[in-house]
């Protein structure tokens, strides 16, 4: 039987995780907002509206940050319309999605959404058919204490003391032909630096993202970002990345290696970004707000176009995600961990009913989708310093991306509790046995082995009649022996391994 073994060190450390790797994402798409987070006719809405199943479910899976209001959403919005009296507010067209945006939910009502689900608000401005104006119209509105026109305006609509909002994207995706407002690297960076520089002037203390590519196959990628970054770099916190992998070719060997691709997209944007860097005398390391990234059947995506006609809140984009890629999740979430020296934010776009990890029925009750565990469990126990191992695996074959490991893994060390947390993916359809070194670890033992398993039911997925069809289950514990531990991960598997100081 192949096996395979890494090696765990303290002394060879990466970095500090970022809370902020624990992001989410809610877009004014199909039923991510009305009938997701708000459904004020539900039977379980809180006076605001907001469905206290999904608050629940929102803190159980462990969110940090979530971004507003898109995605492609924002590049035609006008902010403006989503506040204030709501008998007031305008019905649009939204040219992102084809629907009517009846703005019955805006600024404040997400506003005090965060504040329930206990989350940090990621604000996106309009730099799509808006600009410099609109953008700190914005944020004078949401951080300004009072004494302006617009703070005084959010203040009149109930909020008495600022947002306080301190992380900005500076529009979504325009290196798309897709987006409302799509311009070349050129525009758009001297744009973007444009409206850093103004919002920093309104409040120095807040952190900006730069629009990177769409994805890593766009035809501009990496010149899109060296160019945008020449002129923002001294302006900006972050630069973005967006990545989909898309399950409906059938190719689940190239899925499972999903993270591979992930993992080169992010090596390449760090480089061009030192590139950059490097030619303005920059010492400053910049970092990767990697604010949506997931599973989705895109392919599937122009069909629910192309069957309706304007209407509002349509069920768009509802994937039933399977067992599979549940372990694809935990996997790309295994790998921002990893380069947690230089991704700074990452978002899993969505949060609630459009490629997301819950689910609700309008008027009835929310489920937790098989993507959901890996992500509540991730945000629960990644802790402390990555570290550095150096896996020994046997490798499989794939159309997408040739020969790759068969385990994906990484370990954190919480240096005040001596606790060790070691994440691993087994890709293969064959049990895998892991020997861990725990060199310089020593009085451990392991208390904890949870894993998702795929390989017994592939295709398995979560619905309102049966919801817990997939969930991670407990496994024996492996003994630690001096400094190693053997354990064996099911074929196709997720799996959380957790280390703590004997008593």
């Amino acid at each position: 039987m192949r096996a395979a073994r890494m090696t765990i060190d303290p002394a060879f450390t990466i970095g500090q995780v970022d809370r902020r790797l624990f992001g989410s994402f809610v877009e004014h798409l199909g039923r991510c907002v009305y009938g997701g987070i708000h459904e004020p006719g539900h039977p379980g809405a809180d006076p605001h509206g907001l469905r206290r199943d999904v608050l629940e479910l929102t803190r159980e899976l462990g969110v940090s940050v979530v971004r507003y209001p898109g995605g492609n959403f924002v590049s035609g919005y006008r902010w403006e319309d989503g506040v204030g009296p709501v008998d007031d507010r305008p019905r649009r067209l939204d040219l992102a999605w084809k629907t009517i945006e009846t703005n019955a939910f805006g600024l404040d009502e997400f506003m005090t959404w965060a504040t329930a689900a206990q989350v940090e608000p990621m604000m996106a401005v309009n730099l799509g058919t808006r600009g410099v104006q609109e953008a700190c119209d914005l944020l004078e509105y949401a951080n300004h204490p009072g004494g302006t026109r617009l703070s005084d305006l959010r203040r009149a609509h109930g909020a008495q003391e600022p947002y306080g909002v301190r992380l900005w994207c500076l529009g979504n995706e325009l290196d798309g032909p897709w987006q409302v407002g799509h311009k070349t690297a050129e525009e758009y960076g001297r744009l973007a630096a444009e409206t850093a520089r103004a919002m920093k002037l309104i409040d120095p203390s807040i952190s900006l993202v730069a629009c990177g590519s769409s994805g890593r196959g766009m035809p501009t990628f990496a010149s899109w970002e060296a160019t945008v970054l020449e002129h923002t770099y001294e302006q900006v916190d972050y630069v973005s990345a967006h990545t989909y992998y898309d399950p409906t070719d059938g190719d689940r060997a190239s899925l499972l290696a999903s993270a591979v691709d992930m993992d080169q997209f992010i090596s390449e944007v760090v480089a061009t970004a030192d590139h950059v860097a490097a030619r303005l005398r920059q010492t400053r390391k910049l970092k990767i707000s990697f604010d949506e990234w997931n599973v989705w059947y895109q392919s599937r995506v122009q069909a629910d176009l192309d069957r309706r006609g304007w209407v509002e809140a349509p069920e768009l984009l509802e994937d039933e995600y399977t067992a599979v890629d549940a372990v694809v999740v935990g996997d790309l979430l295994i790998t921002l961990l990893r380069h947690a020296d230089r991704v700074g934010v990452a978002c899993q776009a969505q949060l609630v009913n459009v490629i997301a990890p819950i689910r609700t029925r309008t008027g009835g009750p929310a489920w937790r989708q098989s993507i959901f565990h890996p992500f509540a469990l991730t945000a629960r126990y990644a802790t402390g310093t990555v570290l550095r191992t150096e896996p020994v695996s046997p490798h499989y074959v794939t159309k997408r991306y040739g020969d790759v490991p068969v385990l994906d893994t990484v370990a954190l060390h919480d240096e005040e509790s001596g606790a060790l947390t070691v994440f691993a993916v087994n890709r293969g359809t064959d049990d895998l046995p892991l020997d861990l070194d725990l060199r310089g670890l020593s009085g451990l033992h392991q208390v904890q082995h949870l894993a998702l398993v795929a390989g017994d039911d592939p295709d398995a997925v979560n619905t309102e009649a049966e919801p817990d069809r997939v969930t991670p289950r407990e496994l024996p514990t492996g003994t630690v022996d001096g400094d190693r531990c053997a354990v064996r991960l099911p074929g196709i598997s997720w799996n959380l391994l957790r280390f703590a100081p004997r008593p």
